[in-house]
């Protein structure tokens, strides 16, 4: 197998890649051509066909018709192994790490240099010894890692455990691992979509770095503002087709949110006023969260003396790094973090949580569950979606003990058949067929599924963490449409977010975290992005405006 050298460049033509799942046609003679030394966007509606052209290209999917040329030569990548040893790399949207482990054990998983053999061994001993059993020359790695890390200014602590580093160094992270396999043409999936704002802007002054040095990316992403700043040219897709490409100068947002999804879009959303009630559906009183045993690299208070209260007929955004206390928060307040000194997972919790008049502060979610209230949950594969069941059983995931969904310990198939259909017409969820495992979805179509579940059932509270991370542009508008609509009938929303174009949108007042305290708390257009990512990062003091 021919392995790619640094300093090889790639050109990559896709031609005619054809993909099929069963009635389902996913891509449809897709034609592409990657540049060396280029940055190219991909963008389209969920389930447009992305993800799948670009998991051909990296070997996880055997095309049905069409071929791979890399430098001329058409290649068959029956593996990823294949594709990296073409110099192809990809960062999927979910990263790959072992979280309880080390940097350097994450980089080198699977290509670790081992010790060589002394001497007095027989020469052929390292043939007949197993490879796994062989000591891993840890010094060499770590030489090679800085080498690498130093040429393209991408700094990680080495001996660091995953699991306690930020979203954006773990994405640092994916990217040396296919630079320290001499991968030349990188395709990130949604990168952007876990970073904050000064996270993205170093992503990108990395991408730009990886450019100057003669390396491909492709950019698989909805944020069409990211498209038009950091790409060179833009590749748009709809309905597994490709519909046009452009050189990304001589377009615009708008354009090219017209392209994918084939009408006009708004951006967007007009909101009008809000016109809250003086009654409380959430209310958060001297709220503290404390860990029973902090690690080193942790800070004891999770949460700091938390006041608030969210109204009905409001949105409340709580903007903030991540990492800052907004994920316990939303635990505490939809159940799933354990309650009481030593519970299961360790805090010490003081204060109170209040949801529509009813105390939750030791709830269980179960409990919380039967309260009048819709959750959509920050990791949707995690905690929203049971991906290996059927679309009907996740239509009616959490409320599956509720009278219309079981009987006598039974789910009642036909009403799940009724309100899965329904939730897939109203939320517009494709394909509309409701049998499909929801690992069988795009990102966006999945996420169409827990916001349809959650906000069908007229919920008189929303707490809803990142409505739209990794969805289209018209699925964006189409979510935040719903959100504000829920917010019109009566219902009160919490909305979590780290995109910060959403939280001005959307929220009627705006409050910022920071190291789990409340720092500052804004009414609509009383604050600029400006001031509110100098809160975000500690600076400006305590806040209150409106």
């Amino acid at each position: 197998m021919h392995e790619t050298q640094r300093g090889d460049a790639l050109d990559v033509r896709i031609v005619g890649l054809t993909k099929i799942f069963g009635a389902v046609r996913a891509n449809s003679g897709i034609n592409l051509h990657l540049k060396p030394g280029t940055i190219h966007g991909l963008v389209g509606e969920n389930g447009a066909g992305k993800s799948t052209t670009m998991k051909m290209l990296y070997g996880l999917y055997a095309p049905d018709a069409g071929e791979i040329v890399v430098n001329g030569t058409a290649r068959t990548f029956k593996s990823p192994t294949d594709a990296i040893g073409a110099g192809i790399g990809m960062v999927h949207q979910h990263f790959m790490l072992a979280e309880p482990y080390s940097v350097l054990d994450n980089i080198i998983l699977g290509a670790e240099p081992v010790q060589k053999f002394p001497k007095v061994f027989p020469r052929n001993f390292p043939r007949i010894f197993p490879r796994a059993l062989c000591p891993i020359n840890r010094r060499q790695a770590a030489e090679r890692i800085t080498k690498v890390t130093a040429q393209y200014g991408l700094d990680v602590p080495l001996d660091a455990r995953v699991a306690s580093l930020p979203v954006g160094i773990q994405q640092r992270i994916e990217i040396i691992k296919l630079l320290y396999r001499h991968a030349r043409l990188l395709i990130l999936d949604e990168p952007t979509a876990v970073l904050t704002p000064l996270e993205t802007r170093e992503l990108f002054a990395n991408l730009r770095r990886l450019r100057a040095e003669g390396h491909s990316v492709v950019i698989i992403t909805h944020k069409l503002e990211e498209v038009m700043a950091i790409t060179d040219e833009v590749s748009v897709m709809r309905a597994g087709k490709m519909v046009g490409k452009v050189e990304t100068n001589a377009t615009s947002v708008e354009e090219l949110a017209a392209l994918m999804v084939g009408r006009e879009v708004n951006l967007r959303i007009p909101v009008k006023p809000a016109a809250p009630r003086n009654d409380s559906v959430f209310e958060a009183r001297n709220y503290t969260l404390r860990r029973a045993k902090a690690g080193s690299d942790e800070r004891s208070v999770v949460l700091d003396d938390l006041n608030l209260r969210v109204r009905a007929g409001e949105v409340v955004g709580v903007a903030g790094v991540e990492g800052n206390g907004q994920r316990e928060f939303f635990e505490a307040m939809v159940g799933t973090l354990s309650a009481g000194a030593g519970g299961k997972k360790g805090y010490r919790i003081a204060g109170h949580i209040n949801v529509l008049s009813t105390p939750i502060t030791h709830a269980s979610s179960s409990e919380v569950r039967s309260l009048e209230i819709g959750i959509i949950p920050y990791d949707r594969h995690r905690e929203g979606l049971l991906l290996t069941h059927d679309s009907r059983e996740n239509c009616m995931l959490g409320y599956q003990r509720r009278p219309e969904a079981s009987r006598r310990g039974f789910l009642r198939m036909r009403a799940l058949a009724a309100t899965s259909a329904s939730i897939f017409e109203t939320f517009d969820v494709r394909p509309r067929d409701t049998m499909l495992e929801a690992k069988a979805f795009s990102g966006g179509n999945q996420q169409k599924i827990i916001v349809g579940r959650e906000l069908s059932r007229n919920p008189r509270f929303v707490v809803a963490a990142n409505p739209i991370r990794g969805v289209d542009v018209g699925a964006i508008e189409f979510i935040h449409t719903q959100l504000i609509a829920a917010r019109d009938r009566g219902a009160g929303v919490l909305l979590f977010s780290s995109d910060l174009d959403e939280i001005m949108t959307l929220s009627d007042r705006i409050v910022v975290m920071y190291e789990g305290r409340i720092v500052g708390e804004f009414s609509r257009g009383a604050c600029t992005i400006e001031q509110l990512g100098m809160l975000m990062g500690g600076g400006g003091g305590d806040k209150r405006h409106g």
